[in-house]
């Protein structure tokens, strides 16, 4: 069994540093451009998606089966055809279902503008308060965190286990201060451990007792249908149904979108919630916009037709996807496995995988990577205001590069690993 950097001797590891320094180099020399910065779709990807361009044409009848013209204005919140495509992808009814334009994210967003400044439901616009908290479970999705920062909203760090986030932790924080008005979720192969929710966790979340009549789960269920393997698959019990049955019918809102199975920024968007829920988001609708796209809508669901469509069209993204995550994974196995010198998720879907460098030492590999030409998404990204109080936590996108160019990314990245992990090693011994 190899000895971990922790166990070498002082000469050693000035040897081992001397050694990858020159390997580093080489690489320097190249100039390469490589991005794994953000989970993007590759172009493969997208062109999986391209008969949808052809779906709809000059001659096709673009009215719906209840009649409704998509070509006009009106149906504020989309049409039924498209209701029933969602909520059947992420298993509510289509009742329980608002579709919006083309991102979750600017769904999300809306919901904290429309909180601040006209509250949840008839309560005390947030604006109007001496202090809003949310839970930001970490490490987490950077753009939720960037939403309730623009906002001036606190934002409290909750850690995410195995099996969810901390769940004692949750409950004492939601049942004891009124402050608390929401909590930011991934709770699918999540952003970016790629963990999913056990279903005692998401039990959990539907029995919470809020302190605040305006508390609100944010459950952005971004990953659903992102799976890497056919025969292993997270499963991810339904919160809306959970939160009914617990007799907390209005306590979430659920987030998706097409946005990684169509076309990012060309996909379309929707909220989940209950009934009363709706009604209250309705009226902040009526006010911001006739209706969105719905020729959009009707594009999306002629060509996926209906949820086995969605299932047989993920399952070539899993085609394309799961290659590129096992690579990663071998590269780390090979060039860290037993050195002491980090960690690595291996999750079943979504788009990340989580690594843990020794504390201290994150900062410095992002940075030493990007000297390489190696865009990686920012060391404290996946914490509110950018910090993370260990600098270990690094998210890493292997989606977008090619296979080439993300076998050459992921030696630089361990090559980085392994010389700022001798480096933090020396500097007590200097």
């Amino acid at each position: 069994m190899n000895k971990t950097y922790q166990q070498y001797a002082k000469k050693e590891l000035k040897t081992e540093l001397e050694s990858l320094r020159k390997k580093y180099k080489s690489y320097q020399n190249r100039a390469l451009q490589l991005n794994m910065s953000r989970g993007k779709p590759c172009p493969e990807q997208l062109n999986l998606s391209m008969d949808m361009m052809s779906v709809l044409s000059r001659g096709d009848d673009l009215h719906c089966e209840d009649g409704t013209d998509c070509r006009n204005y009106g149906v504020l919140g989309g049409i039924e055809e498209a209701k029933e495509l969602l909520g059947a992808m992420i298993e509510v009814p289509a009742d329980n279902i608002l579709i919006f334009g083309n991102s979750s994210l600017n769904i999300m967003y809306d919901s904290i503008s429309r909180s601040m400044t006209h509250g949840v439901m008839g309560n005390i616009p947030w604006s109007k308060l001496d202090c809003v908290k949310f839970l930001c479970p970490v490490p987490g999705y950077d753009r939720h965190f960037a939403i309730t920062e623009y906002f001036g909203i606190q934002m409290v760090n909750v850690p995410l286990n195995e099996d969810g986030p901390d769940m004692d932790m949750v409950e004492h924080l939601v049942s004891t201060d009124p402050d608390v008005k929401g909590i930011w979720c991934v709770p699918k192969y999540s952003n970016p451990t790629g963990i999913t929710y056990s279903e005692e966790t998401v039990q959990r979340f539907a029995r919470l007792k809020p302190a605040a009549r305006d508390f609100r789960i944010y459950w952005d269920n971004a990953y659903s249908v992102q799976h890497l393997y056919e025969d292993k698959q997270d499963y991810l019990i339904e919160i809306l149904g959970e939160c009914k049955r617990a007799g907390n019918p209005d306590l979430v809102y659920k987030f998706t979108s097409t946005s990684k199975i169509s076309f990012p920024g060309s996909g379309i968007a929707a909220i989940a919630a209950s009934l009363n829920n709706l009604q209250d988001i309705r009226k902040q609708m009526a006010v911001q916009t006739i209706g969105h796209d719905k020729v959009n809508q009707l594009r999306h669901v002629r060509f996926f037709k209906d949820l086995d469509g969605i299932t047989q069209h993920m399952k070539k993204h899993m085609e394309i996807l799961r290659p590129k995550f096992e690579l990663v994974e071998s590269i780390f196995e090979e060039d860290l496995a037993g050195l002491g010198a980090g960690t690595w998720t291996k999750p079943r879907g979504g788009y990340f995988i989580s690594f843990d460098a020794v504390p201290g030492c994150a900062r410095n590999i992002v940075s030493r990577c990007k000297k390489a030409g190696v865009d990686l998404t920012p060391a404290g990204a996946t914490y509110p205001y950018g910090n993370d109080p260990n600098d270990s936590n690094i998210r890493i996108a292997p989606s977008y590069p090619s296979m080439h160019d993300l076998e050459t990314a992921a030696r630089i990245l361990t090559l980085s690993v392994r010389i700022e992990t001798i480096k933090s090693i020396l500097q007590p011994m200097i």
